[in-house]
């Protein structure tokens, strides 16, 4: 029975783009990779790769060759390389964004890596073509960051790696001086231009979040340790989204929103159990989270357009900060 040979591709899927980039790369190294080779490389079918080749062949106008004495392709123009033009819109917006997203990060030892490894795997989709938009055009706006001593970093890194307690000096937001701690680090956290140890600290027997900007004198111990099995900080966090905060108690949180604050509370997602239901002139938002100080501060920050109604606490705190402003304005 005679086996019909399958057509050759005129369009190219989207998630082939990927692959004929990295087919590219491997044809142009001078290692002479075979169908066979790039198959198990891909974990694809010998036919889907032949079809690769045509594609890049036919249609993209590769010189590609096949060497019988070496047993693979080549390209017989040695600086041929893939068009950046070839990339498909959706390849070069997700590249810019991702360097946008990446500035978020600027000043810290995180942002010099990744913008470098960033840069090495998308010289293929890039290189060749006008890139100004990808720089100009898609950017994240820069906030107010927190510096961080390159040395505590790379010591912080090296306890998430090989699991290893780590001791250092910190200076709390309300601490007169530094203090000695002995950490088992659990994860990295970013919000808001800051970044967070979270881990498990030895002397207070529990889980707690460190700023990395305010500690100082770090140091990798020879101890390691195992990691549990809930040690996810999204484990703790209540299933709210105000950022890095752990409190001990979880509260229903009910706060009427109106004018400004009231689309922006509608725009979001605050916590997974969240209630949003329409009245005159605004919204009332409800929602379960164990993050109270932070609630606490966005409500605050919302001024006239935010009205707390439970839990108790919430409504106090918030009229006692009120009570301190009238205070202050009198004088």
């Amino acid at each position: 029975m005679k086996t019909e040979k399958k057509p050759s591709r005129t369009v190219l899927p989207k998630t082939a783009l990927p692959r004929i980039y990295r087919i590219d790369a491997e044809i142009a190294s001078g290692k002479f990779p075979n169908s066979n080779d790039l198959a198990r490389l891909f974990e694809i079918s010998v036919s889907t790769v032949s079809r690769d080749i045509e594609f890049m062949r036919d249609r993209l106008f590769a010189p590609i060759d096949y060497d019988a004495f070496r047993k693979g392709y080549y390209y017989t123009e040695k600086t041929f390389r893939l068009p950046a033009s070839f990339a498909s819109a959706e390849n070069l917006l997700a590249h810019g964004m991702a360097k946008s997203i990446f500035s978020l990060y600027r000043g810290t030892p995180l942002y010099e890596a990744s913008s470098q490894f960033l840069e090495s795997i998308s010289t293929p989709i890039t290189a060749g073509c006008n890139a100004d938009w990808l720089e100009n055009r898609i950017m994240v706006p820069q906030i107010a960051s927190a510096k961080i001593n390159s040395a505590v970093w790379e010591i912080v890194v090296a306890g998430l790696k090989e699991n290893r307690n780590i001791t250092f000096d910190y200076k709390g937001a309300w601490d007169e001086g530094y203090q000695n701690r002995r950490v088992r680090p659990y994860q990295l956290l970013f919000d808001s231009g800051v970044w967070y140890l979270y881990g498990f600290a030895e002397e207070r027997k529990d889980v707690r979040i460190f700023s990395l900007s305010r500690m100082k004198n770090t140091r990798l111990t020879k101890d390691s340790f195992l990691l549990p099995k809930n040690f996810s900080y999204n484990d703790l966090s209540g299933d709210s989204y105000f950022g890095v905060f752990i409190g001990q108690e979880k509260y229903r949180f009910s706060i009427d929103c109106y004018g400004e604050a009231a689309v922006y509370a509608a725009d979001r997602q605050w916590a997974a159990d969240q209630k949003i239901t329409a009245i005159k002139g605004g919204v009332i938002i409800e929602f379960s989270s164990t993050q109270y100080d932070k609630v606490l501060k966005w409500v605050l920050s919302c001024g006239c357009y935010a009205v707390p109604k439970r839990p108790q606490r919430l409504v106090g705190d918030w009229k006692w900060h009120i009570s301190e402003m009238r205070k202050i304005t009198r004088k």
